[in-house]
C-alpha cells in the first residue's frame, strides 16, 4: 500500500462567509459546486451579518434555475435561447439543461440557439398571460486539460455589488485538479498494470437530488466519480502512448469511492486486489428487483444442463460457463462484460433456464464475464446504490475485456472456448448503460468518447456483423425488434426517452427500427459473425423497473435464438477458377 496523495480543502462557502461576515451592506453573488441545502444555510449565516447573499449552483445551472427559483406549475410556455461555443459540442450548453424539457409540465419549452454568450436568455409566459424575461449566467472557463486538450467546463464564480465578477477557483475543483497532478506526476513505471487498486477515497459534503423524470438525479459525487474515473484512465493512456479512448489499457483497477461527509478531503493510495464477496439473499430470477449476488449466479448456471467450462480473472476469480449441445443452430449467450451494468446478467440466466427446458436448444451460457468488476459494483453501490459507478465498468487489470489480446486472455478466454466448443455463428452480448444523466462537468461536461450515451434513449440494439452477412443481420435485427415491440409498454418507453433524448441532445444518429433505436454497422473484429448487443439504461434502477429491464433482455435472447434458427446462412464464395 503506498500513499500518492493526501489533502483537506477548505470549503468554499466556508471561505466566503469567513470573508464577507464583517462587510455588512454588501451584496453578494456567486456560484459554486454545492447542494442547495448547503447553500441556504450559507445564505443565511450572511443574512445574519447583514449581508445579501445569492449562492447558486455552478454545475447545471439553467437546470437549477428552474428547481430553485420558478414555478413551473404557473408557467404555459418558457422559451430558452442557450450558449454555442466553438470550443464545446454545439448542444453542450442544451444538454446542461436536461431534463427540463421533461420536468415543465404543460409548460413544455422550447429551445434556440444563440452565440458565445455566457447566460441563458429565458423567456416565461405565465398562465396570467403575462411575460418575463431572464439571464441565466453560466460560468464556465478555457482550459488545457491533463492529456492536453482545451477543455470549456464549469467553474465557480463571485460577484461583489453588482459587478461583473471573477472566476472563483471552488473547493470542488481544487480538490479534483490537485488529486490528479498527484496520479499524474507519480513514478508509475514503464510497465502495465502500474498498480492493483488505484484507491481514491473523497468526502464531499453534497446531498444528491431526485427529480421527477424516471431515473434522474443531480449528483455532485456522482459526477465527481465519473471525472476522476475516466480522467485517470486518460492519463494513463497518455502515458502508454495509446489512442485517448483505448479499451487495451491495463493501469490496473481505478476506484473513485466519493462519500458523503461534513469535510472535503481526498486520499489516493495503491492498495491490493479487491477478493472479498458479498454476500446477499437469492431473489426468485423472474422477480429480481436488484443485482443478484454471485452466489446465486452459480446456483442458477448449475440448473442448467451441459459441460461446465471456466476461466479465471486477474484476482483469480471463476467466470464459470455452460455448453448445452442440440439440434439447433448454436448460438451464445454473455452478459456482465460491464459490470456495473446488471440486468443482462439475470436476463441471460432467465433466459438459458426457457432454453435448457427445450428439445434440441444448443447454446452457450456465460452470465457474468467480469466477475472483479462486479464486486466492485456491490462494493460501492453499499455507499451509493443510485449511482452508475463505471469504476465497475471494466477489469482488475483496467482493461475492456472484448478488447483484450495476447497469451493472457483471463476472462476472455471465456469467449474463445464458447466459440470452439458451439461453432455459434451468433453471439448475443447483454449489455446496459446510464438510466440517467452522465456528465464529467470538470472536464468539458461531456463524457468524452461516450457523448452518445450521456443521456437515455429507450432499449437500444446494436447489431455488427461481417460484410457477407448483411442480409442476416438486417433479418435478424427486423424479427427480434418486432418480438419486443409486442411486450406492453417497451415502446412507449422509448418513445418518451428519445422525445427527451432529441430535445437535449439533438439529432439522434440512429434508425428506429419497430420502435427501437438501432445501430447496424459491418465489423470484422469479431470472430462470431453476428453479434447482437443489447443496451438497456438499466444502470442504478431497481424494483419494477429492474423486472421490466432483465425480462426486456431475456425476451431479446429468445427471439434473437428463435430468429436465427430460421435465416440461412450466406452461400460461400467461390474461390476464383485458375
Amino acid at each position: 500500500m503506498t500513499l500518492i496523495h493526501e489533502q483537506e480543502v477548505e470549503r468554499t462557502l466556508d471561505t466566503l462567509i469567513e470573508r464577507f461576515s464583517s462587510a455588512k451592506g454588501t451584496k453578494l453573488e456567486a456560484w459554486v459546486f454545492d447542494d442547495e441545502k448547503s447553500r441556504r444555510q450559507a445564505e443565511a449565516k450572511l443574512a445574519a451579518q447583514g449581508i445579501e447573499a445569492k449562492f447558486r449552483s455552478a454545475y447545471k445551472p439553467l437546470l437549477h434555475f428552474f428547481l430553485e427559483e420558478v414555478e413551473l406549475e404557473n408557467l404555459t410556455a418558457l422559451h430558452v435561447v442557450y450558449p454555442v461555443y466553438k470550443a464545446c459540442p454545439k448542444n453542450r450548453f442544451l444538454l446542461e439543461a436536461y431534463p427540463l424539457a421533461g420536468l415543465a409540465g404543460e409548460a413544455q419549452p422550447t429551445f434556440e440557439a444563440g452565440n458565445e454568450d455566457a447566460f441563458y436568455t429565458v423567456t416565461l409566459t405565465a398562465k396570467s398571460g403575462g411575460t418575463e424575461t431572464h439571464k441565466v449566467f453560466a460560468p464556465n472557463r478555457l482550459h488545457t486539460d491533463f492529456i492536453g486538450e482545451t477543455l470549456l467546463s464549469p467553474t465557480g464564480w463571485l460577484a461583489v455589488d453588482g459587478g461583473i465578477g471573477e472566476r472563483l477557483e471552488t473547493d470542488y475543483e481544487v480538490l479534483f485538479i490537485s488529486a490528479v497532478e498527484a496520479v499524474a506526476a507519480h513514478d508509475w513505471g514503464a510497465k502495465e498494470p502500474y498498480f492493483d487498486e488505484l484507491n481514491i477515497t473523497v468526502i464531499l459534503p453534497a446531498e444528491d437530488r431526485r427529480l421527477a423524470v424516471g431515473e434522474e438525479v443531480v449528483s455532485l459525487r456522482e459526477a465527481l466519480h465519473e471525472d476522476f474515473y475516466f480522467t485517470l484512465l486518460e492519463v494513463f493512456q497518455k502515458k502508454s502512448g495509446r489512442p485517448i479512448g483505448d479499451r487495451g489499457l491495463q493501469p490496473g483497477q481505478i476506484i473513485p469511492e466519493i462519500r458523503e461527509g461534513e469535510t472535503i478531503s481526498v486520499r489516493i493510495e495503491t492498495r491490493p486486489l479487491w477478493t472479498s464477496e458479498a454476500v446477499a439473499e437469492p431473489q426468485r430470477l423472474a422477480s429480481a428487483v436488484s443485482p443478484i449476488p454471485v452466489s446465486q449466479i452459480r446456483r442458477e448456471l448449475t440448473a442448467i444442463n451441459g459441460v461446465a467450462f471456466e476461466a479465471r480473472s486477474r484476482s483469480g476469480r471463476a467466470i464459470e460457463a455452460r455448453y448445452h449441445a442440440g439440434g439447433d443452430k448454436p448460438v451464445i449467450i454473455s452478459g456482465g462484460q460491464h459490470a456495473n451494468e446488471t440486468t443482462g446478467i439475470v436476463g441471460a440466466l432467465r433466459a438459458a433456464q426457457t432454453l435448457n427446458s427445450r428439445e434440441d436448444a444448443h447454446f452457450v451460457i456465460s452470465p457474468l464475464e467480469n466477475p472483479d468488476g462486479y464486486q466492485v459494483h456491490w462494493r460501492l453501490r453499499a455507499d451509493n446504490p443510485l449511482h452508475m459507478h463505471h469504476a465497475a465498468r471494466y477489469t482488475a487489470l483496467g482493461d475492456d475485456l472484448e478488447y483484450r489480446s495476447g497469451k493472457e486472455l483471463f476472462e476472455k478466454a471465456i469467449r474463445v472456448e464458447a466459440e470452439r466448443l458451439s461453432g455459434a455463428k451468433l453471439h448475443v452480448n447483454l449489455h446496459g448503460y446510464p438510466s440517467h444523466e452522465w456528465t464529467r462537468p470538470l472536464s468539458g461536461y461531456v463524457p468524452r468518447t461516450f457523448a452518445m450515451w450521456t443521456v437515455p434513449k429507450g432499449f437500444f440494439l446494436i447489431m455488427r456483423h461481417h460484410a457477407e452477412w448483411t442480409a442476416q443481420a438486417e433479418i435478424l435485427i427486423d424479427r427480434v425488434s418486432r418480438h419486443l415491440a409486442a411486450i406492453p409498454g417497451l415502446v412507449a418507453y422509448n418513445t418518451a426517452q428519445i422525445k427527451l433524448f432529441e430535445t437535449h441532445a439533438g439529432e439522434t444518429g440512429f434508425r428506429i427500427v419497430n420502435g427501437f433505436p438501432c445501430l447496424i454497422s459491418i465489423d470484422d473484429r469479431h470472430t462470431v459473425p453476428l453479434t447482437l448487443i443489447t443496451e438497456y439504461p438499466d444502470e442504478t434502477i431497481y424494483g419494477p423497473a429492474f423486472i421490466q429491464g432483465h425480462t426486456a433482455q431475456m425476451e431479446t435472447v429468445l427471439a434473437a435464438y428463435d430468429a436465427i434458427q430460421a435465416i440461412e446462412e450466406p452461400a460461400p464464395i467461390s474461390e476464383p477458377a485458375v
